[in-house]
């Protein structure tokens, strides 16, 4: 696990090379910094898809307060996740400019925004009351989520210090380090989940079965684990010798902790605006049935680890572009910002036919229900065009965080979610303004419309973006 020295990890480019060979150059740094970064991404997900099925085996009841509770909380932590993930191209970019001293002070800086999200955070997810009780539902299971909430809330500060903390090292090109953290929560969150929510006795020690509430005091003492394991590492590592959180520590500093919440902010309601569109579209479908919302819930939940991949592209496009910005080497960052439009249409070009030529398996894997199995087939075929256009959008908007452009691709993002995408969607799907109903298919109509609109106004702000310093030559 322990990183390279930093000056060995991504090395500048040798402008001697020619251009297929620097392209080359270029895509394997990302594989370098994006492989542990999608191992990292697989493991938080195995976290959910853990809580789901130990749930579900509990009861319905506790399958559906965790479900809820969830639901909840995850906008809330992107949101935050987001803000703090300002820490990255900012960090990064100090690395590249050879600006080491700057680097702690950025880290102290993104702790506090952290610090006050936590605060927000707790007091949102331990007063949800009212929000469970709009949402009308049979008191067990409003108990249920109510209570896994509440106990979620008490992890809340490891995992916002964790997020933070992951600005310093995938900023410093250390993206193994969280990729093994990330493992260590997941390794511990299934024994953990078993104990809470169906009860240990072991000769004198008692603890009774939690049902869904277990699942929140497993995944918050996972992170408390994962957080302070990753504290020691940092504090004993050589390669973080230069890098002293006590040591370094420095005092909350009005200027840069403005521009690390102007650069996030954009990326934090971004994630917001995208995790609330596919909230809302559940609650739109949810009146045609539990079979549509079945199927549904299938093509999401495939796509969703598929675009894991793009997703940890991204990230990585964001750490190196940030990296040769911060260098200087603007050249270089357009290369391979351009040249990153050919990594998304290639991985889109394997992701599509997965979806499209194994629907009826997918759909199988899933329900044993036919009914259920023919809508989740139906709509993998659009979500198999949903695809190509999802890569390309999460491959542009993460290039744009490389150069710290942030504000124009939010409102594009704006535009193309709650301008396009939901209220078209309504209509294709329960109105017969243009066409018949649709039902669910015309909701993945809609979001293959809205994000050709992204992906399109995202690849012509890329091209046409000029960062300070740049010379068009």
């Amino acid at each position: 696990m322990e990183p390279s020295n930093t000056d060995q990890l991504q090395p500048l480019p040798d402008h001697n090379q020619t251009l297929g060979a620097r392209t080359l150059h270029e895509w394997k740094q990302l594989a370098v910094l994006g492989a542990p970064i999608l191992i990292a991404q697989l493991a938080q997900m195995a976290n959910g898809v853990i809580d789901t099925v130990m749930a579900g085996h509990a009861s319905a009841e506790d399958l559906a307060g965790v479900a809820i509770g969830a639901s909840l909380w995850v906008p809330v932590l992107l949101f935050f996740a987001g803000v703090l993930g300002a820490l990255q191209p900012s960090i990064s970019g100090h690395r590249g400019a050879g600006e080491l001293h700057k680097i702690m002070p950025t880290t102290w800086q993104g702790i506090y925004i952290a610090l006050a999200g936590m605060v927000v955070m707790i007091l949102l997810l331990v007063n949800t009351q009212p929000v469970l009780a709009l949402l009308r539902l049979d008191a067990t299971t409003a108990t249920i989520a109510d209570g896994y909430l509440k106990a979620f809330a008490w992890g809340v500060p490891a995992l916002l210090l964790l997020t933070a903390l992951r600005g310093l090292t995938d900023g410093l090109g250390h993206t193994r380090v969280i990729m093994v953290f990330s493992l260590v929560s997941t390794v511990l969150n299934l024994p953990l989940n078993y104990i809470f929510i169906y009860g240990f006795d072991f000769i004198v020690f008692q603890l009774p079965a939690m049902g869904g509430i277990g699942c929140g005091w497993a995944t918050t003492i996972s992170n408390w684990a994962a957080t302070i394991a990753l504290l020691i590492y940092l504090d004993r590592s050589n390669a973080y010798k230069n890098f002293h959180l006590i040591g370094d520590w420095v005092a909350p500093a009005r200027a840069e902790i403005a521009s690390l919440l102007k650069l996030g902010l954009p990326i934090g309601f971004t994630m917001f605006i995208e995790v609330s569109m596919f909230c809302m579209i559940a609650l739109f479908l949810a009146p045609l049935g539990a079979i549509t919302v079945a199927g549904h819930q299938i093509v999401l939940n495939v796509a969703s680890v598929l675009f894991m991949l793009p997703l940890s592209l991204g990230m990585a496009l964001t750490l190196r572009i940030s990296f040769l910005v911060g260098a200087q080497d603007h050249e270089e960052a357009r290369l391979l910002a351009r040249s990153s439009l050919l990594l998304a249409v290639g991985i889109s070009c394997i992701n599509a036919p997965i979806l499209f030529f194994g629907r009826d398996w997918l759909a199988s894997l899933y329900s044993s229900d036919i009914a259920v199995q023919q809508v989740a087939a139906q709509l993998f075929m659009l979500g198999a065009l949903f695809q190509i256009v999802d890569v390309i959008q999460v491959t542009m908007i993460n290039v744009q965080r490389g150069y710290k452009d942030t504000k124009l691709p939010m409102l594009i993002m704006l535009l193309s979610f709650w301008g396009i995408c939901l209220p078209l969607g309504y209509v294709l799907t329960f109105k017969d303004w243009l066409t018949a109903p649709l039902g669910a298919p015309g909701f993945w109509m809609a979001l293959i419309a809205g994000l050709t609109c992204a992906a399109l106004l995202l690849t012509v702000r890329m091209f046409r973006f000029r960062p300070a310093g740049f010379d068009a030559h």
